[in-house]
């Protein structure tokens, strides 16, 4: 395999998903700096999150319309210019209206990004190829916070955008010499009533999953917006019904393989989105841990993530996808489990030595999902494939947030006390059980799904050579 390719990708994907996480611990800092509150700044981030709900649904058109090329390196380009407008602002207005430029450039660069990476792969390569796609977005979450603190603490919060203009323009420079030319897909007219619904949906459900774990607005306000987003969905799966070309084409969940991928990779992420937020909260506020010190205990996981990168195409080429991910599904939630167990007391050794295991299951299980996503969709479906996949990664990375910031707020309600070790107990094992419902969808499978793609059971029998070729 070819893994400039990947490689130049997993570089552009890392700056996205570290920008994004790496502003939370520097949010003192920056809303002294341009006169507001850390609490009110908290919509910069809902505000980037925003962004990528309206615009992640229309990316699968822009690549198909323009080519994924040229779109990928126009959304480095506009990511870079909102990072320098970001450094810049000396408001909120003009911050947040900053951060929705960054969040539609960061809109493209992932899908568009994924898409690049199954058009210029082999199927059969394709195990190995996602494995070093998903490092970054595995690292990139956990490495903001420290990296943050850091800068902010030694430098100044500028250069949390600034550093993001040399890496762009190498990633522009590079990616036009380096990522293949893809013929332009026959599109009709872009589908403006599914934009507008899918994005009232997808935003509507982000931002109020936002609101509501993150009190910068009264949680009303994120209730009834979450309501908005539900009925525009109600709303966009009645018009795709109607339409011959809709921007995001539902058609694809009666794929049995492309379903189970995205419900079993959205229950999964519910965990995943809501371990990054419960872990350093429960280390700071009741180990009594600074936000530094949290986050080099937090950063332990990205060696594990980065471990599995090695085995993930031996380990689904032995056990196949539907075991592989039963296993994964289920041990990764157990291992969020094991979150709800640590005390002050806990030895900080057995803390990074049990977040490295966190880190490799969930390594493992997001290279598996993420190429059976794509192991039985045709190229031409790739595009509305990577924009779903996409799309339900943002509202379910929101959505576990939000469950885990609604069983603290609930468990201090109901007891009557302070945020204490208790909350976040019942945290912990709340979504560690929502992330275990994924291993159903996967359980459902027969056991060849994606041999094309795995390998597994070519050796037994002639069919996996055969479907690999075809998918080529």
């Amino acid at each position: 395999m070819n893994r400039t390719v990947p490689l130049v990708l997993a570089v552009a994907l890392f700056m996205e998903q570290m920008d994004s996480t790496v502003i939370a611990t520097s949010l003192p800092a920056i809303a002294a700096d341009i006169g507001t509150s850390p609490v009110t700044l908290k919509l910069a981030l809902t505000t980037y999150l925003v962004a990528l709900a309206i615009f992640i649904p229309v990316s699968g058109w822009m690549a198909d319309r323009f080519g994924p090329k040229r779109v990928f390196r126009a959304a480095i380009a506009v990511f870079v210019v909102g990072s320098v407008a970001c450094a810049f602002s000396n408001s909120l207005g003009a911050f947040v209206l900053s951060r929705f430029l960054q969040g539609m450039g960061g809109a493209m660069m992932t899908p568009v990004g994924r898409l690049v990476l199954v058009r210029a792969t082999p199927r059969k390569e394709l195990v190995s190829a996602m494995a070093w796609l998903s490092v970054p977005a595995l690292i990139g979450p956990i490495a903001g916070p420290p990296l943050g603190g850091f800068i902010t603490t030694y430098f100044s919060w500028h250069w949390i955008f600034l550093i993001n203009v040399p890496i762009g323009l190498v990633g522009i420079l590079v990616s036009g010499r380096v990522l293949p030319e893809f013929p332009m897909q026959p599109t009709g007219r872009l589908d403006v009533a599914g934009f507008v619904l899918s994005g009232l949906a997808a935003s509507g459900l982000v931002f109020g999953l936002s609101v509501i774990s993150l009190p910068a607005l009264p949680p009303i306000v994120g209730l009834l917006t979450v309501l908005v987003g539900v009925a525009a969905t109600v709303l966009y799966i009645r018009h795709a019904r109607r339409t011959s070309t809709p921007v995001l084409a539902l058609g694809l969940f009666r794929n049995r393989t492309f379903r189970a991928a995205i419900v079993g990779g959205s229950l999964f992420r519910v965990g995943v989105g809501a371990v990054p937020f419960l872990l350093p909260l429960m280390f700071q506020t009741v180990f009594g841990l600074t936000p530094f010190e949290s986050g080099l205990l937090t950063f332990a996981s990205a060696f594990g993530a980065i471990a599995m990168k090695f085995t993930a195409t031996t380990a689904l080429r032995l056990g196949g996808f539907r075991h592989v991910l039963v296993i994964a599904a289920l041990l990764g939630a157990f291992s969020m489990g094991v979150n709800a167990y640590f005390t002050p007391s806990t030895p900080h050794g057995v803390i990074i030595a049990v977040l490295i295991v966190a880190g490799l299951l969930r390594s493992l299980f997001f290279t598996s999902a993420n190429a059976l996503t794509f192991a039985d969709v045709s190229d031409r479906e790739a595009s509305q494939a990577s924009s779903i996949a996409a799309a339900s990664q943002q509202i379910s990375i929101a959505m576990g947030v939000a469950i885990g910031g609604g069983v603290l707020e609930a468990t201090s309600f109901f007891t009557g006390t302070a945020l204490g070790l208790d909350a976040f107990v019942n945290a912990f094992l709340i979504v560690s059980c929502i992330s275990a419902l994924a291993a159903v969808p996967f359980f459902l499978l027969p056991p060849e799904t994606g041999a094309n793609v795995s390998g597994h059971g070519r050796r037994r029998s002639g069919t996996g050579d055969g479907q690999a070729q075809a998918a080529e």
